[in-house]
């Protein structure tokens, strides 16, 4: 194992709390100051010189056949890749595996991590090498910033070697920290580092004019300015002129009262239909414009395509139940797929002769619940290819499958997708109603108790399975050695989890209040509500994850994935191996391990020249 660590230019403008890491590295202005490196347990070394002799420095090092270990490793393997050319046989990472461990308990910056597990302590040299070039450097200085290089490779050994055979205290013990997941470590750097997508810069220059032309026009329809429309107080001046009162909600972060402004808010949402036209204009513009991620993300997306292929950032383990998030202030995960908002997928083109593939795990949450919960009438129909959302929709509205009309149909998804985890009807009737406004109908609350009452009355196993896991939360909180799920799957820890593949969903602080129910904290949240559906869909999430990981993992024998959207997987082949690839894609992503033997997976693929064909 090499581990290794970069200490690079930055100024006030050019750092990484200003830019992307892609954008920070690919400057003109980037600049490797000194660089730091351990091989196994030997001493510490380090360098600092010009790129090409700090390219000569590396080249001593067995890279081919090491595993090259880093905190943060996105940006030491970026350097490592577009400036040195070295790519080592895989990469660790001692944040990912700690986002993994502790993401909801600890921070996961070196510093904090060092004193979690008391291996030492962080310098702050770093801070005097603000605006300082390589040659700036006194010799002096010089010595105290390698040496505060060496310190930081010196911690992330240590933290590698603490996390791999993880013990942090009496209460919470790993074993080992499973090669597997490692793996999937390596992979996600490695589509960062190693990007092959390239960015149709002027499709999304033209794009991005029509996005302006739009914004300008809501403007001028609604009669309002720019500032108008993008403050709160003042937007709330314009709905009180037209006699209409702003829409409030309590705040999650302060309890108190704010404007409910957001697109996500029912009660601006709703103003979308205020008979006064002017309302209706007024608040069109107050989305259109107030939304400015597509514009930003456009232009995010220009600048990449003008500076090289599109490396994918993603974030391991952003969830607590495992699943891949956004990183590096672009995230891949929801790229709109509809509308013009698409051109941003079909500015994703592989290179010249080649073709994308994306392939899709179908429904496999709903899939893995009804399999967890012994639901085998449902398991059955998903088996068999039947489709489950019309023999939902014949339920509610006791029709024969054969008569359930498009509407019925989507309906009977919107069932099958949302009320597997213990949705009320409250909850139930509000995301109905958001769903049927684009079709003009209105459910009751009646309405959504009955449907709700039936989804219930045909899935007996699901619901007992959110009863069991009420159970296990009161375990966790009290005891340890308790099983639930299909074939006692899951063990029940002290407020933790265990997972097929050894990790642990965590529920730091489980408490029980006489009137909130059970409660848990992360950092970011200190009243996290927990319940039995809660429980059972953090579960089932994570166990659908842990299965598309290895099918990624299967995948990447033959083929290396260059993106994975939540239960999607895509590679880039040579246009003429594209039906072998295909066939050979569909079957990895139709395996299941062997703790998930029976569960009915199934797939959808597609090929073509961008990430909106394929």
């Amino acid at each position: 194992m090499i581990t290794i660590d970069f200490e690079t230019y930055y100024d006030r403008d050019f750092s990484l709390s200003k830019i992307s890491t892609e954008e920070y590295i690919r400057d003109p202005r980037f600049e490797v100051i000194g660089v730091a490196v351990k091989v196994d347990d030997e001493e510490t070394q380090s360098f600092s010189g010009t790129r090409a002799e700090t390219k000569d420095w590396l080249q001593q090092f067995d890279w081919g056949n090491s595993l090259a270990c880093a905190h943060n490793a996105l940006f030491d393997a970026a350097i490592m890749a577009w400036h040195f050319e070295i790519y080592p046989k895989a990469w660790a990472d001692t944040m990912s595996m700690a986002q993994a461990l502790l993401g909801t308990r600890c921070r996961v910056g070196l510093a904090h991590l060092a004193t979690w597990f008391k291996i030492g302590t962080k310098g702050d040299e770093v801070i005097n090498a603000l605006g300082k070039t390589r040659k700036s450097f006194t010799h002096m200085e010089m010595e105290r910033y390698m040496s505060y290089c060496r310190n930081d490779v010196d911690l992330t050994a240590g933290l590698y070697t603490r996390m791999y055979t993880f013990r942090a205290n009496e209460d919470f013990t790993f074993e080992e920290f499973p090669l597997k997941e490692l793996k999937l470590i390596d992979l996600t750097i490695r589509m960062f580092t190693e990007p092959t997508l390239e960015v149709d810069v002027p499709l999304l220059e033209d794009h991005l004019i029509r996005i302006r032309e739009n914004k300008a026009k809501l403007l001028r329809d609604a009669d309002i300015n720019l500032e108008d429309v993008m403050s709160n107080p003042k937007f709330a001046q314009i709905l009180i002129r037209l006699d209409v009162a702003p829409p409030t909600k309590t705040s999650p972060t302060t309890g108190k009262q704010t404007y409910a402004f957001a697109k996500t808010d029912q009660g601006l949402q709703d103003l979308q239909e205020h008979p006064d036209l002017r309302v209706q204009a007024v608040v069109a513009a107050r989305l259109g414009v107030k939304t400015t991620i597509e514009e930003s993300r456009t232009e995010r997306f220009i600048g990449i395509g003008k500076r090289g292929p599109l490396p994918v950032p993603l974030r391991y383990y952003a969830a607590h139940t495992g699943r891949w998030g956004g990183s590096d202030k672009l995230n891949m995960q929801n790229l709109p797929s509809r509308g013009n908002a698409s051109a941003l997928k079909k500015s994703l083109r592989a290179p010249a002769g080649h073709v994308i593939i994306s392939c899709d795990s179908s429904q496999i949450e709903a899939r893995t619940l009804a399999w967890l919960a012994n639901q085998n009438d449902l398991v059955t129909a998903f088996a068999n290819g039947e489709d489950v959302y019309k023999i939902m929709a014949s339920k509610i509205y006791q029709t024969p499958v054969t008569e359930i009309t498009k509407e019925q149909r989507f309906f009977g998804k919107t069932v099958i997708l949302g009320c597997g985890y213990g949705m009320g009807h409250d909850k139930f009737h509000h995301m109905l109603n958001m769903l049927a406004l684009k079709q003009g109908t209105k459910i009751t609350m009646a309405e959504a108790e009955r449907i709700i009452q039936v989804y219930r009355g045909v899935n007996p196993k699901i619901v007992s399975l959110w009863r069991l896991a009420d159970r296990a939360i009161h375990y966790m909180a009290t005891s340890t050695g308790w099983t639930f799920g299909r074939g006692d799957l899951l063990e029940v820890g002290n407020k933790y989890v265990i997972l097929p593949n050894t990790m642990k969903i965590e529920y730091d602080d489980l408490r029980s209040s006489p009137s909130d129910g059970w409660m848990y904290s992360t950092l970011r949240e200190k009243n996290v509500k927990l319940y039995g559906g809660k429980l059972v869909e953090n579960v089932v999430q994570a166990l659908a994850r842990i299965i598309v990981g290895e099918q990624m993992l299967k995948i990447a024998k033959k083929y290396r994935p260059v993106l994975t959207v939540h239960d999607a997987v895509s590679i880039i082949v040579p246009e003429q191996e594209s039906t072998e690839a295909m066939a050979y894609v569909q079957e990895c992503m139709r395996w299941v391990p062997k703790w998930a033997e029976g569960l009915p997976v199934d797939c959808e693929i597609g090929c073509g020249p961008t990430y909106a064909d394929s």
